[in-house]
Parts: structure tokens; C-alpha cells; sequence
């Protein structure tokens, strides 16, 4: 899986999580907004708007927050702080018990005295707000006022009183752990008011996701990696300067048509082809569907770019003649399927053209790149700008073999609503490239938007998704172990020209998260260049 720099999104383990947990619809009084009361953990859905292409865009960007900002350290959730001052009458009880995927389950035992107390302030509460004729507010007999309000609101006002002040409570024990947006509690809330009507105490679970431990295989592995970058021939800035020119020398030619004599080298032909296996029962013999073409424009200074031999066995075919030639897939053909497979081929020229291209000298260099007055500095020019595109190349391949050997260096029990998180980042990301290149209708964004749709991504970028997470948790994990640093003139000044951009291009950001986006990326940069001080590095040509 390719990461460049300027995209990885790193972890920084040592800011402060916000515990949240999200709301459900209860219809009676006394709402706690931040509890939910569900056995089953649903995945939700992406409810993007499919009325503006702005809202679209601005949705999926609310999902691309940095994995950073899901996991920091915090004292508690910033939904359940204003509880936390609350004084219980008796303690609470709290068993932890270590799930697989970095989960905990808190099993919270609440005594008595704690509902007897949260039921009073229930009951104070109700008799403030109750109007009932013949009593004044606060005044109201604890059996008519029961009568009034009904049994059953006060029992669930009471519940959910109780879960707001203990929750606070059991969730400092896993203060500095849990991962933001993975609280929930999973205790029906039907059972919780049985047990309270009938033992006045309560009890209930709560499961969180807490921050992944980094293990690494070998401990100080990464401090003396061997790495080996594959690099392609075609980024050789020499080689690729001489194949620029030569393409912007071809592109001033004009085509015209051959009439009086076969495919030669040079040439541009347009090609009808197909092929079929070669077996002498003809009962077994089947179409080769991945060759067939219909109008294949075939270069034929391209001829690395098809089968190895293709082009010796058309050479001199003429526009309207059809050849058949055998041939044998090699055995290094990048589909498995074919190697070693005998074909019959049969290639159909349509049209035949060769190029019609002006001297290639110093009169034409200003058409090959603008404001060169003669080949040499065409030629330097080029190169110069080849040899910035290699060197990016480089860097971005060596960037790649650290990062996937990274992955292979560290264990991590990934909790499963990080990786909801990161593949729900990955697949907004890629919906909103779909939506700048095509203009989608309604029913298409309902469809790519929808759970069936997330969920298929989920699983099919499984790998992908776990080994993003791999390496950006390893690389926080360095930036913390070595005491990495970036400095704060640093971070302000690509804050500012991420802003900027944001303002150039008319859109909505948010500069908290514009900042943490920033903050991470500087920390990459910063774990890769340290690794590559620290690494051996060999270059391999492909």
C-alpha cells in the first residue's frame, strides 16, 4: 500500500481523549443526552445530503478528522465532565475485565444508597416542575405525586439519573485509555429498571476501545533498518528526458494516411484483435477475453508497452489485411492464468498512418519548451525537471519500503472502532474524488453512501486498513520513544498556507482539525527522516 508523506495521518498519544457516547431516543423525561442502550453496536450509515454537491463535499470532510484526534490521553469524557464534581453517597463498584481488539468491559455494581439518593433528586425535581391543583410546587405528597407523574416515569427518570452520575466514576478507571466515540454501554435498559424496581441497586455494563499498546517484535528494530527500494527504469531522469522529447517532438507531427506499403517501425495503426487457446481437441478451445480489442491504437515505438514479440509478428501488415500467428504467453506475463498458455492470434488492420514530423533542430525548441531558443536548453531544461521528478520518486518509494516494513516490525491489537474510523476516513476520501471527477446523480450517491456500500469497502480494504493503522501508530510511537520535535514556526506557517489554500479554493475547514492535520504530518516527515539517517538503504533498479 503506497502512503506519501504529505497523506499519513500519525497518531500522538499524549493529548486528551473526549469520551463520548451517543444518544439515544428516549420519549420520556429526565433525557440523558449521553447515554445509549443497545446490545448490538450498529454500524452506522453515511447520511450524506443529496440535494448539493458543497454538502456532499463538506460531509465526508467532517469524516477525515486525523486518527490523532481519536486517540489521546483524557482525564474524562468531555460529555459526562460536568458530572464528574458530583459526590456519590456510597462508592461504586467497578470490574475491568480485558476483551480482545484493545476492548474493556467495565461491569459497574451500584449500591442501593446511590438509587435511594438519585431517586429523591428525581422526586425534587418532578415536584418543581408538576402542577397540580390544590398543592403548591415543592409541596406535593410523595404518593400524589406519584400518582400523578405515574410509577413507571419516575423508576426511568431514576435509572437514568443513576447512569449519570456513576458513569463518570466507572470510566475514570480507564482515564488516559479510551478512544473517543467507542463508549457504549451495553446493558439493556429494560433490565437495569428491573433490577432496579425490584433490588433498589443496579448494575450494567460498559465496553470502550482503549489505546492500542504498541509491541514491537524486535525493540529497537527500527533503529537499524535495512531497506531495499525497487526503482523503476522509467524515472532515470536521463532516459526519461530523451522519451519527453521525444514525445513532444512527435506530438508537432500530423498523420497521414499509408498507402503503399505494410507496418513499419514508427508507425500508428488501428488494430482489431483477438485470440483463443490452441488445443487439439477443438471442443476445448476458448476465447483469451484480456486480449480482444476493438480500434486498439497501436503505437509502434510503444511495443514495450504490449505483449513481448507482438509487434515482430504484424510488421508489414497492410490497412485491410488480417494475420493469424501463434504465440505463447511467457512465463513472467503479469496474468498467472496465461503463463505458459499457447494462443492463436488474429490482428485486423483497419487504418494504417505513419507521422509526418518536422527536422527536430533549434527552430522548433521554443514549441518544445517555451522559451528555449535552441535543443541544448530545451534538453537542460527537461533534464532538470526529470531529475526533480526522479528524485521525488525516490524519495516517495524509500518513504513506501520504510513504511511497509514498519508494519511487519510491530504487533498491535487494532479495536475495531478505529478501524471503522480509518476505513470510514479512507472511503470519504475516496468518494470525494469520485464526486470531483464525475457529476453523480441522486440515486448513485444514495447508493455509494449507503451501509451496504461502507461495510463492502470495510472488508474488501481490510488489509489495507490495518497496515495504514500499523504504520501510523509505529510512527507515533517512534516520535514519542526518540523525543522527535518540530518547531512551532513550523506548525504555524503550514497551518497558514493550509488555510490559505482552503480560502483560495472557496472552501469550509475547520482550523482545530486543520491543525492537528498539520501536526501530524510534521510529525511523519519528521519519524521518516530520522528513519532514513538511521537506516541502510539500497537502491535497486527494476
Amino acid at each position: 500500500m503506497e502512503v506519501c508523506v504529505n497523506s499519513i495521518k500519525l497518531l500522538n498519544l499524549n493529548q486528551n481523549t473526549r469520551l463520548f457516547v451517543p444518544r439515544n431516543s428516549i420519549s420520556h423525561s429526565f433525557k440523558n443526552p449521553i447515554l445509549q442502550f443497545n446490545n448490538n453496536i450498529q454500524k452506522r450509515p453515511l447520511n450524506y445530503p443529496l440535494n448539493q454537491r458543497s454538502c456532499f463535499s463538506r460531509q465526508i470532510r467532517s469524516l477525515q478528522r486525523p486518527i490523532s484526534s481519536r486517540i489521546k490521553a483524557s482525564p474524562a469524557s468531555s460529555a459526562t465532565s460536568g458530572a464528574e464534581t458530583d459526590k456519590l453517597p456510597a462508592d461504586i463498584m467497578v470490574t475491568e475485565t480485558q476483551e480482545p481488539n484493545s476492548r474493556v468491559r467495565l461491569s459497574v455494581e451500584v449500591p442501593a444508597a446511590v438509587g435511594e439518593d438519585c431517586y429523591k433528586r428525581v422526586l425534587k425535581e418532578f415536584m418543581k416542575q408538576a402542577k397540580i391543583p390544590g398543592f403548591r410546587p415543592g409541596k406535593i405528597p410523595e404518593s400524589v405525586l406519584l400518582n400523578y407523574v405515574g410509577e413507571e416515569s419516575v423508576q426511568k427518570a431514576t435509572v437514568e439519573s443513576i447512569l449519570k452520575r456513576t458513569l463518570p466514576h466507572a470510566m475514570s478507571t480507564v482515564t488516559g485509555r479510551a478512544l473517543r466515540d467507542s463508549v457504549r454501554i451495553i446493558t439493556k435498559f429494560s433490565d437495569m429498571e428491573k433490577s432496579y424496581s425490584s433490588l433498589s441497586s443496579l448494575s450494567y455494563d460498559v465496553i470502550v476501545d482503549v489505546a492500542p499498546e504498541v509491541k514491537w517484535i524486535s525493540e529497537n528494530g527500527y533503529k537499524s533498518m535495512k531497506i531495499v527500494v525497487e526503482i523503476d527504469h522509467d524515472i532515470e531522469a536521463e532516459k526519461a528526458c530523451e522519451q519527453e522529447i521525444k514525445r513532444r517532438h512527435k506530438s508537432l507531427g500530423t498523420l497521414k494516411i499509408v498507402t503503399d506499403r505494410g507496418l513499419q517501425v514508427g508507425d500508428l495503426a488501428v488494430l482489431d484483435i483477438s485470440a483463443t487457446t490452441i488445443d487439439q481437441d477443438e471442443s476445448n478451445v476458448q476465447k483469451v477475453p484480456s486480449t480482444e480489442s476493438k480500434g486498439f491504437q497501436f503505437d509502434t515505438e510503444d511495443d514495450d508497452k504490449v505483449l513481448p514479440g507482438f509487434l515482430d509478428s504484424i510488421i508489414g501488415i497492410r490497412q485491410g489485411e488480417t494475420k493469424s500467428f501463434p504465440y505463447v504467453f511467457p512465463e513472467t506475463w503479469q496474468q498467472e492464468n496465461l503463463r505458459g498458455v499457447e494462443a492463436q492470434f488474429t490482428v485486423e488492420c483497419k487504418e494504417l498512418f505513419y507521422r509526418d514530423l518536422p527536422e527536430l533542430n533549434d527552430s522548433i525548441a521554443d514549441k518544445l519548451f517555451p522559451g528555449c531558443t535552441d535543443l541544448n536548453q530545451v534538453k537542460e531544461a527537461l533534464l532538470q525537471k526529470c531529475q526533480e521528478m526522479e528524485q521525488a520518486a525516490k524519495d516517495q518509494a524509500t518513504d513506501n519500503a520504510i513504511l511497509d516494513q514498519l508494519c511487519k516490525m510491530v504487533e498491535i491489537d487494532i479495536p475495531q472502532s478505529l478501524f471503522e474510523e480509518q476505513g470510514r476516513q479512507l472511503y470519504g476520501a475516496r468518494l470525494l474524488e469520485i464526486q470531483a471527477n464525475v457529476k453523480l446523480n441522486e440515486q448513485q450517491l444514495a447508493t455509494l453512501s449507503s451501509p451496504k456500500a461502507v461495510n463492502e469497502f470495510l472488508e474488501n480494504q481490510r488489509e489495507n486498513i490495518i497496515n495504514l493503522i500499523k504504520q501510523n501508530l509505529a510512527v507515533g510511537d517512534i516520535f514519542k520513544r526518540e523525543n522527535l520535535q518540530f518547531s512551532t514556526e513550523e506548525l504555524v506557517k503550514e497551518v497558514q498556507n493550509s488555510v490559505a489554500e482552503f480560502k483560495r479554493h472557496k472552501q469550509e475547514y475547520d482550523e482545530e482539525r486543520v491543525r492537528e492535520q498539520v501536526q501530524d504530518v510534521l510529525e511523519g516527515a519528521k519519524v521518516l527522516e530520522w528513519l532514513k539517517e538511521h537506516a541502510d538503504i539500497q537502491y535497486v533498479t527494476r
